[in-house]
């Protein structure tokens, strides 16, 4: 009897052990087991904490600002210390100073200027000046109208191709002419050869060209000299070996209606000497702004359109070779 009673207690005390250890798994099945039981044991790595936000910009937005001397610029991007713009010389620089502009009426281009002269007449006239003067004449005549103008350098600066096309583009005017003189005719004429240039696709950009040509040979045609010019004068296109615009302001522009325009030759010594007058200068550049104005007041459709000849004859420079940017 007393072997059976110990028997008996053992097996009381081997099940209420087995019962315990059962009550576990269903117990943590049920999820009743105390938060400290399921607790792993594995200690996981603080996450890194998140970057700081860059600081604000200390500039207002835009796609243009004008610099303390007088450049117009585009904008690329702002950064914490101001507008990040293409420089004249086609550069990158960050400026925390300069005015904001807004989208002109018009954008007219001097073109050449600083060491690229251009053509340089017998009489050293440099067409780099004489484009920026009869470039400031045209402006005012505009503003004269009512009408917002910029150029795209305020002296006689050299000023790169790109800085020019992309400023037209961030812009995006609604007319766009770029302002020059020429060299290297094909022989005498008995009128002015003056000639403009279109966008080649781009039904505005050739009525524009149409305007010019017209109010410029129309004023020009008052002086009584021996002309000379391409035999193919007017108002015209050129093309590359892709098919696409051949000059780079008018390819590089697409989308705003722009023309080139050649006014006279400063090659031909009587024409040197007409130029350099500045009566003669503000005929030229109020007879571009005459252009301008029909254009964006009337539908007037131009004239002096023409058939171009295919010419191989490279043009050079507007690039950023030796360039230095002056203080901006």
């Amino acid at each position: 009897m007393a072997r059976r009673a110990l028997v008996a207690i053992v097996l009381l005390v081997c099940a209420a052990c087995g019962s315990t250890a059962a009550r576990v798994p269903l117990e943590r099945a049920a999820g009743t087991l105390p938060a400290t039981t399921l607790a792993s044991t594995t200690t996981l790595p603080a996450p890194a904490p998140a970057a700081p936000p860059p600081p604000p910009s200390t500039v207002p937005p835009a796609v243009a600002v004008l610099t303390t001397h007088g450049f117009p610029l585009p904008v690329d991007r702002r950064d914490p210390g101001g507008w990040v713009v293409q420089t004249p010389c086609g550069n990158r620089t960050t400026l925390s100073i300069g005015t904001p502009l807004a989208t002109p009426t018009v954008i007219l281009d001097p073109g050449h200027g600083g060491g690229e002269t251009g053509a340089v007449g017998p009489n050293r006239l440099r067409e780099s000046v004489l484009n920026l003067a009869v470039s400031q004449y045209a402006k005012s005549a505009l503003r004269g109208a009512g009408v917002s103008v910029i150029l795209t350098r305020p002296g006689d600066d050299r000023v790169v191709l790109t800085t020019r096309s992309q400023l037209v583009r961030k812009l995006h005017p609604a007319a766009f002419v770029s302002v020059h003189h020429n060299s290297s005719p094909d022989g005498p004429r008995d009128s002015p050869g003056t000639e403009t240039y279109y966008q080649y696709r781009s039904s505005s950009s050739k009525r524009l060209a149409g305007l010019v040509y017209e109010e410029v040979f129309r004023a020009l045609s008052a002086y009584q000299l021996p002309w000379v010019g391409q035999v193919d004068a007017g108002a015209k296109y050129r093309l590359n070996d892709q098919g696409g615009d051949y000059y780079h302001l008018l390819r590089e522009t697409a989308g705003v209606p722009s023309a080139l325009a050649e006014l006279a030759f400063l090659s031909n010594p009587p024409e040197a000497d007409l130029l350099t007058r500045p009566d003669v200068q503000r005929v030229e550049g109020e007879a571009v702004a005459r252009g301008v104005l029909r254009f964006l007041r009337t539908r007037d459709a131009g004239s002096g359109y023409v058939t171009p000849i295919p010419r191989n004859t490279p043009t050079s420079g507007g690039g950023g070779e030796g360039c230095v940017d002056p203080p901006l």
